[in-house]
């Protein structure tokens, strides 16, 4: 064998053995979590909600302290959506601004929340309807940072994104999704953020802390069904009538609360806070399973 044949063997074999022990102490330190970790699917609406003190970054606080420390955060945000399913995998994601026209003041604003490379090893490894890749270049946007920080302001916990693939079905993200349950039995806090009622095309900013008569009936639909764990006719949304295409023009703002249907067991509690619908056309509901 050449010399640089077998550097090269002897750096991806050390790379190999540094990625198992990376796994290894992920899973050894999660060896002593046993309980069910609660879930969230979070109605994030505006950015400015990250920077200001509202009902609604009030009611994630409180979400926060009321549940134990997680060993770290995976959130499927409404704005990672991809060709194919992704996870972070840097060490230290990056803080992303991806919005205009709001003021510098929300710019200005850094979440230094670390990843956790070993996590997203594992997360990958366990979906098995698709190859998921390991993702070195997005970070953390505003459909997390904004929420999770009002929930750990020391961006102390690690915090990890999964993408959503816009070219599979409703159903399937459902049924992808339940191929992480094991992270819950780990600490992990697993947070779908979007919105179930969401059509910017028709928002009304004079209507700034009510909704239509539509987006209100829907949101109480959705609600409904949930309670009533009837999840067939909420994957199968656009049989809900004209509300429901009106409520979701496009998906990505609500496909996220599938995933947290597909996790959720049968008999598990469901509750429901930040329960409003304003300017006409936005529901910032946020669902607790758990």
């Amino acid at each position: 064998m050449k010399r640089s044949e077998f550097l090269k063997s002897a750096l991806g074999g050390a790379i190999a053995m540094e990625s198992l022990k990376d796994l290894y102490q992920w899973n050894e330190q999660l060896a002593t979590k046993d309980s069910l970790m609660p879930m969230l699917f979070v109605g994030h609406g505006s950015p400015m909600n990250g920077i200001e003190d509202n009902e609604f970054s009030q009611g994630w606080q409180k979400f926060g302290k009321e549940i134990a420390v997680p060993t770290a955060v995976l959130v499927v945000s409404a704005h990672w959506y991809t060709p194919g399913t992704k996870v972070t995998a840097m060490p230290e994601p990056r803080t992303i601004h991806d919005f205009g026209g709001f003021p510098k003041a929300l710019f200005d604003v850094q979440y230094p929340a670390p990843g956790n490379p070993a996590l997203a090893k594992e997360t990958a490894a366990l979906i098995h309807k698709t190859n998921v890749g390991l993702d070195h270049e997005w970070g953390l946007d505003h459909g997390t940072w904004t929420v999770v920080r009002h929930m750990y302001p020391q961006a102390n916990i690690p915090v990890l994104q999964l993408s959503i693939d816009y070219t599979k079905p409703p159903r399937y993200h459902y049924e992808l999704a339940k191929e992480l349950a094991i992270l819950r039995k780990k600490g992990v806090l697993i947070i779908g953020s979007g919105n179930m009622v969401h059509n910017l095309r028709i928002l009304n900013w004079q209507l700034t802390d009510k909704g239509y008569d539509w987006a209100i009936e829907m949101n109480e639909t959705f609600k409904s069904l949930i309670l009533k764990n009837q999840h067939s006719s909420l994957i199968n949304y656009e049989n809900l009538g004209q509300a429901a295409k009106m409520s979701i023009p496009t998906p990505e703002h609500y496909l996220p609360l599938l995933y947290i249907l597909g996790l959720k067991e049968e008999n598990e509690k469901v509750s429901f806070f930040n329960d409003k619908t304003l300017m006409g056309s936005i529901s910032m509901t946020s669902v607790k399973v758990g």
